[in-house]
């Protein structure tokens, strides 16, 4: 590739500034629509949703189908007339959003977007609804200005995303042919920092599991059976107790066979980043951070697998004093994964801890609710060459490689199914509140991400055809 600093190709960059309040306003009736997918009296919505984005791919040129599944539909748009030789690019994103509550809690109603300090703020305008947006504005600055596409391209849009994706990898299964693809470009993800575009290297996992223990049959009266009878909250408690040892180290044998460590100039470069531990205190309103020793806070939350308690249930919880031995209590567990460790393996580890650690007196169940794969980039080849010029073309500045906490289980599936790389190009920053009242995007975000992803598509075309000689 070319190795002077990249620049956006002047004709789309015009097209851009002339059509940046339309496709903000465009962004506005997307927003508007309660795509909520996991509450069943929002499936209207959702088809609503759907319609949308097929309709916005129909009228920039592309053929859209709107395919049902057992939950949610998903869009299926293509445009293939770059010809044999031109490599094809898939574009993911999903149109569900979160659920909105606690309502009370926003500035500006969820589903009403409004613009403060430069500020989108509405449920989905983060995730994913403007992310997704900015791709099919990029595509339509190029059909528009040019007539053409450099490369052909698939836009594939779910509505299930924020419930599991329960029937994308069904789907691509079946779909494998039709899907074929030479890349997949996903913005769901978020920049290091404002002005900080960022490449996300990596996923952690996801490990989801309930532990239940049960005591005597029913609660009981704490002065007449208490110090006889072993309390179930009593005996949860010395349980988790025990998934960690002194140091923060997750304590279940065999937890950390298969996790692959990260190259020593990834952690370098992570290492490298503007980041303040003391920052990250403020953020959260904490005094001090803790994990396991020997990695930077960083490196905790990208690169090192974790457990977590997320929701304990025992006994009575409302006002006043009730003197209770309950006869039951529940803790709801996560652990984030990082290559290679698989979801089934650790949920079989957890069964066996628990089974060796469990008090006399009472019995446990171990279920897994929800597991996902962890997944790594290997930040190399022709479509991560194509982000990171088409991010310093955008921004001005070369991205840095970053790692995500979190789980985004079909970017894993993408690459295994359809034998596909992955770049994850997200337009989001710290604190928008994704999942939370007043989610917001940058509009200058919103704005320079359509122009990375159509400059994206000129610095595929060129990347792939370097790569083949």
């Amino acid at each position: 590739m070319s190795s002077t600093a990249p620049t956006i190709p002047s004709d789309l960059a015009a097209w851009c500034v002339a059509n940046d309040a339309r496709a903000q306003n465009e962004l506005f009736a997307f927003l508007r629509i309660p795509s909520v997918s996991a509450r069943s009296e929002h499936k209207g919505d959702c088809l609503i949703a759907a319609q949308f984005v097929a309709d916005a791919l129909t009228h920039i040129g592309f053929r859209a189908d709107i395919i049902p599944t057992p939950g949610h539909p998903i869009v299926l748009g293509e445009w293939r007339h770059a010809g044999p030789d031109a490599p094809t690019l898939l574009v993911y994103g999903h149109y569900d959003v979160q659920p909105a509550e606690p309502l009370e809690l926003w500035t500006s109603p969820a589903f009403e977007p409004t613009v403060r300090d430069g500020r989108i703020y509405a449920r989905g305008s983060v995730d994913d609804k403007g992310q997704l947006y900015l791709h099919i504005k990029a595509l339509e600055a190029h059909l528009a200005v040019r007539g053409t596409l450099p490369v052909n391209v698939i836009v594939l849009a779910e509505g299930e995303e924020e419930v599991g994706s329960e029937n994308l990898e069904a789907f691509l299964q079946r779909e494998q042919q039709r899907l074929k693809c030479d890349a997949v470009v996903i913005s769901d993800s978020t920049m290091f920092a404002p002005g900080i575009p960022s490449i996300l290297s990596s996923l952690r996992g996801m490990a989801y599991l309930q532990i239940d223990v049960q005591g005597p049959a029913g609660d009981l009266h704490s002065g007449m059976y208490g110090g006889a009878v072993v309390n179930p909250a009593m005996a949860l408690a010395r349980i988790l107790a025990t998934f960690h040892d002194a140091d923060g180290r997750v304590a279940i044998s065999g937890f950390y066979d298969h996790v692959r460590p990260f190259p020593d100039n990834v952690r370098a470069q992570m290492r490298a980043l503007p980041f303040s531990e003391a920052g990250l205190m403020h953020e959260v309103g904490v005094t001090a951070l803790g994990g396991e020793p020997g990695y930077t806070a960083l490196e905790r939350l990208w690169t090192r697998p974790t457990c977590e308690v997320n929701g304990l249930l025992s006994g009575y919880t409302g006002e006043g004093a009730k003197t209770v031995l309950p006869a039951i209590s529940m803790a709801k567990v996560s652990f984030r994964l990082v290559p290679d460790q698989d979801p089934d393996t650790i949920a079989r580890l957890v069964r066996e801890h628990v089974a060796r650690v469990l008090p006399i007196g009472v019995t446990a169940t171990v279920t897994a609710l929800h597991g996902g794969r962890p997944w790594r980039a290997d930040l190399q080849g022709p479509i991560i060459d194509a982000g990171k010029r088409a991010l310093q073309a955008a921004f001005g500045r070369e991205p840095v490689i970053t790692g995500e906490g979190g789980s985004i289980p079909v970017v894993g599936d993408f690459e295994r199914i359809l034998g596909a790389p992955v770049l994850l190009m997200g337009f989001g920053l710290p604190g928008e509140n994704a999942h939370a009242p007043n989610e917001w995007i940058s509009v200058e975000n919103y704005q320079l991400g359509i122009r990375a992803a159509a400059t994206l598509l000129d610095e595929f075309a060129v990347a792939f055809t370097m790569s083949r000689g």
